[in-house]
């Protein structure tokens, strides 16, 4: 078995060879690290699509608006690296969509990190399938993990607000029950504080 160094080195150097800058293969490598942790196809869908363009290098996303359509399908690796740059701008537009992105798999460990980065759940639709990303690093999905869609026809991103699933009464409730564990603070407690005792020499 490989380790999860080999896989992100290999990534990375192969990334570099197909014709990606040194820093987006850097990346590329984190994310297929990411991808193999979770169990995921990451080695294998990098490997197809790196057949499918190693004769026609993908275009560069320049901008991430709201709906985002082109001529060409759209790299997952040039979009992610788009989203995870400017993930703390993107929020604000709270649903994004694309249109036919290859491999939509290896935009999945970008999305991750910008979940991370952002500290907010993110909702990713794809197709017919859809993942919840969680900022420290959780991935819940109805999607096989044996599914390996070349191209996504529509993949839709949606950030979402950290928000309490507990009323005001439960925190309270909850609270005043936490509070006998509460110890009153008395002169022996004070004295034998941490600190208590030392002397000030400065």
């Amino acid at each position: 078995m490989m380790s999860f160094s080999e896989i992100e080195t290999v990534s990375k150097r192969a990334s570099k060879a197909i014709g990606y800058s040194w820093g987006i293969s850097e990346e590329i490598g984190k994310s297929i690290r990411i991808l193999e942790m979770f169990k995921l196809p990451g080695i294998s869908t990098l490997n197809q699509y790196f057949k499918k363009i190693k004769n026609n290098h993908p275009k560069k996303l320049k901008n991430i608006l709201k709906i985002n359509k082109s001529e060409d399908e759209l790299c997952p690796i040039y979009t992610g690296v788009r989203i995870l740059d400017n993930c703390n701008q993107l929020e604000d537009l709270n649903i994004i969509k694309f249109f036919n992105i290859n491999y939509p798999l290896l935009i999945i460990p970008f999305l991750i990190r910008s979940s991370e980065i952002i500290n907010k759940p993110i909702h990713v639709i794809l197709d017919e399938g859809k993942y919840i990303l969680n900022s420290n690093k959780t991935i819940l999905t109805n999607i096989g993990k044996s599914n390996n869609s070349k191209i996504s026809k529509e993949l839709i991103i949606q950030f979402e607000e950290n928000k309490n699933l507990f009323t005001d009464t439960e925190w309270k409730e909850l609270y005043k029950l936490s509070e006998d564990t509460f110890v009153p603070e008395t002169d022996s407690l004070k004295n034998s504080a941490a600190g208590a005792g030392l002397t000030d020499n400065d």
